[in-house]
Formats: structure tokens, C-alpha cells, sequence
């Protein structure tokens, strides 16, 4: 493959500019993942074949978590009662359901404990006193943050699923890398922030790569393009 069949997401920009430098992200695209795949041949049959010297492959955490089997249909989770009273109270935003319906809170209360869970809420409530927003996940930490549940535009059949966030994602960016022979990270994305769940070699910035990704380049909607490639311009 060539270089011209790399391009940016519609509406996003190719080129992000941190601390002097210019980065362009490129968005590959793949089939629909499945627990059925490997992540390490997915990411050598997609992105292998575009990678050059300098390039990092980042890789949506959300198509890591299906290949761990971590995708769990809707019909499979029956909320507790407190899970259901708890969604009601979480905030919603136009990019995704995040922990505001029973099924997702149910798998997070699963995932990090109900006491830390209950914890979290009440942490959330003293920060709204105060005008504060975010403090839930703060305390309730990555594993309920990379908690995806279905939305209008979510890619079938992930729009009868739950998804959580991966296991040991520095151990797969390890894997993947050293398949690949190039820097890679698992981020967890979306149009409110980036967080670096995992990367292949300690010494990577994680604070340099949020930046560079920082708009979300994968984006989040029907482009199926879960793998992308930073490369330096300068």
C-alpha cells in the first residue's frame, strides 16, 4: 500500500502542531472486530503495510477490549437496583452514554466495587457543590472511565453491547510493537478528552501523545477506523 490511501477522518484535521512540532494522524480503516480476531494480526494486516521510520500505531481501546472478549450483550446484564439508581444521577453529554444507563453502571460497580463506586458518587456530588465536574472518574479510575455502552451511532452489533475497557493494555502495545517494530499505544478517545491506556515502551510520553491526539482523530461514529498512525512532519 501506498502513502495516498492514508488520509485524516472527514472533519478532522490531518495535521495537530505540540510543542513545536507537527504530527499528521492518519485513520486506517478495518473490518468490524470481533472477539473471533487477533489484535496483533489485525494490526499487522491494516496498519503493517502503511507504517515507515518514526511512525507510532495507536489502537482504539475499544477493539482490544472485543478481541479480549470483553464486549457484553445488553441481554446478559441484569442491573441491581442500586445500579439503575445510580445511572439516573450520571451526566450526560452528546458523545456517548458513559455510565448513564443501569446496564453500563452495572458492569462498573462489577468492575471497580460497589464501595468504590458509592465512594465516586459521593465524591461527584461535593464537587457539583462546589461547580466542579469529573471528580466521579477521578476516584473511580480508568476501568469505569473505559466503560462504552451503545449509542444512536454505535457500529453493529456493538449497539446491543457493553463494552469495557481492556485488559493489561501495556502488555498488547508491547505485543503489537514488537510484531510491527514501532512505538504503539492504547488510548481511550473520544470528543471530551484522551486518555493513554497503555504503551509499549515506558519512556513514551503519554502527556506528548494525549496532545498529539487530542481532537480524537479516530473519532467515534460509523468511519470503522480504529487504528491510527502518528507520524512526525518535522
Amino acid at each position: 500500500m501506498s502513502e495516498a490511501v492514508l488520509a485524516a477522518n472527514d472533519g478532522k484535521n490531518l495535521v495537530m502542531e505540540v510543542e513545536g512540532r507537527r504530527y499528521a494522524r492518519y485513520a486506517v480503516k478495518t473490518h468490524v472486530i470481533t472477539d473471533k480476531d487477533d489484535i496483533v494480526e489485525v494490526c499487522q494486516r491494516y496498519a503493517g503495510p502503511l507504517l515507515q521510520d518514526n511512525d507510532t500505531l495507536f489502537i482504539s481501546e475499544k477493539i482490544v477490549a472485543c478481541t479480549q472478549k470483553r464486549a457484553i450483550p445488553m441481554k446478559d446484564i441484569h442491573p441491581r437496583k442500586l445500579a439503575v439508581f445510580l445511572s439516573k444521577h450520571v451526566q450526560k453529554t452528546p458523545v456517548g452514554i458513559g455510565l448513564g444507563i443501569p446496564e453500563t453502571m452495572e458492569m462498573a460497580l462489577q468492575e471497580c466495587g460497589t464501595l468504590r463506586i458509592l465512594f465516586a458518587a459521593f465524591v461527584s456530588v461535593i464537587g457539583k457543590i462546589f461547580g466542579k465536574h469529573g471528580w466521579f472518574y477521578h476516584v473511580a479510575g480508568e476501568k469505569a472511565r473505559a466503560i462504552d455502552g451503545p449509542c444512536d451511532y454505535t457500529l453493529p452489533p456493538y449497539n446491543e453491547y457493553v463494552v469495557l475497557g481492556p485488559t493489561d493494555p501495556d502488555e498488547v502495545a508491547l505485543r503489537v510493537s514488537k510484531a510491527l517494530g514501532h512505538p504503539v499505544t492504547v488510548v481511550d478517545a473520544n470528543d471530551l478528552g484522551v486518555n493513554i491506556l497503555g504503551v509499549s515502551d515506558p519512556s513514551m510520553s503519554r502527556e506528548r501523545l494525549a496532545a498529539i491526539i487530542k481532537d480524537n482523530p479516530l473519532d467515534q461514529k460509523s468511519q470503522q477506523t480504529p487504528l491510527g498512525i502518528i507520524r512526525p512532519e518535522n
